[in-house]
């Protein structure tokens, strides 16, 4: 199955059926009066988020959703039948954008969620309803509402617990294999990774979801390489695991790259918690190992952890504090939750 993670949909309401003008006439009645029913109501577009989906594949063969017209009104007080509606199913974290791509519609983040994208019509009134004392034989009906036509855009930010980063080759497939059943695409040229990758990882019996995007290069918010289309994948970590190549010459230079496009990207996701690791030590010296952590540490001005995710050496260490890391989030947002119900109550 593809990946895609952003799709155009152009959905249309169903539009309400239109009034009966309609009047007895049955045998031995002599004033049969008006008996027009009302048309039926057109169908809604809802937007549900479903589980077992993680990705927007269906909206490449299929993007034009119109629900169906009520039926107009028939005689003898009889109402048309409401159109049916359409249920767009889409993956939970898919946010929905408007055709400018930047009002949220809505953002889907749990399964069983669902949004009314576009409202179906009332039908109209049969002359049924126009009867009155001075008006006893009325020839109007009303119409039927229009239909809600309208353009949006389906963006997917996959949910995980906690995001890789880093260039390209730094080794963040490999650790994603190497601690999870997931099993990326991995190779010794960049860009080995194309589309984002979700591994169930465990550590001390408690599980998390971690996501590997594609690898950034310098000048990647200008749209270098993959650009940095991919980011709005992790915004949604609690945690960043930032990893970094030891067989590089520029450690620190890489270091930055990455942290100078996070901060183009956005000040949110840069100011995220992050983990910073030094990758790949199996090949390198003890001398090299200590050198290269001792200029990140400055560089970054705080830790710099060790772990080669070939020979997974530190790989429980990092996973151990990416657990950390996510629990104090947790618990963060539960108190932020707590504070909201509180000021909310009378």
């Amino acid at each position: 199955m593809k990946f895609l993670d952003l799709a155009k949909v152009y959905i249309r309401s169903g539009a309400g059926g239109s009034g009966c003008v309609s009047f007895r006439r049955e045998k031995f009645i002599e004033y049969g009066g008006p008996d027009g029913g009302d048309g039926g109501r057109g169908g809604d577009v809802w937007a549900v988020a479903v589980d077992g989906l993680n990705t927007l594949i269906d909206f490449r063969y299929q993007q034009h959703f119109f629900a169906k017209n009520g039926q107009p009104g028939m005689g003898r007080q009889r109402t048309g039948k409401d159109g049916d509606e359409i249920i767009l199913r889409v993956p939970a974290g898919t946010e929905i954008l408007d055709e400018d791509m930047e009002t949220v519609i809505a953002d889907l983040t749990e399964v069983g969620q669902r949004v009314l994208l576009a409202k179906g019509g009332n039908g109209g009134f049969g002359n049924l309803h126009f009867k009155s004392a001075t008006n006893q034989a009325p020839r109007r009906a009303n119409p039927g509402q229009e239909a809600v036509e309208r353009t949006i855009w389906l963006r997917l930010k996959l949910i995980a617990d906690a995001g890789l980063l880093g260039l390209p080759n730094a080794g963040k497939s490999t650790f994603l294999a190497a601690t999870s059943n997931a099993r990326p695409k991995i190779a010794d040229y960049p860009f080995t990774t194309l589309h984002p990758n979700l591994g169930v990882v465990g550590v001390d019996g408690v599980e998390f979801v971690v996501a590997d995007i594609p690898g950034l290069i310098e000048g990647a918010s200008e749209g270098r390489g993959l650009g940095d289309l991919f980011l709005g994948h992790i915004e949604r970590c609690a945690i960043l695991l930032h990893l970094i190549d030891g067989t590089s010459k520029d450690v620190v230079g890489d270091c930055e790259t990455i942290l100078t496009e996070l901060e183009a990207y956005s000040d949110a996701l840069y100011d995220k918690p992050r983990v910073t690791v030094l990758n790949k030590i199996d090949a390198l010296s003890d001398e090299e190992i200590a050198e290269k952590r001792e200029a990140l540490q400055k560089a970054i001005g705080g830790k710099v952890m060790l772990m080669s995710g070939v020979a997974k050496t530190g790989v429980t260490e990092v996973l151990r504090v990416l657990r950390a890391g996510i629990d104090d989030s947790n618990l963060r947002q539960k108190k932020l939750d707590a504070k909201e119900d509180e000021a909310w109550r009378p």
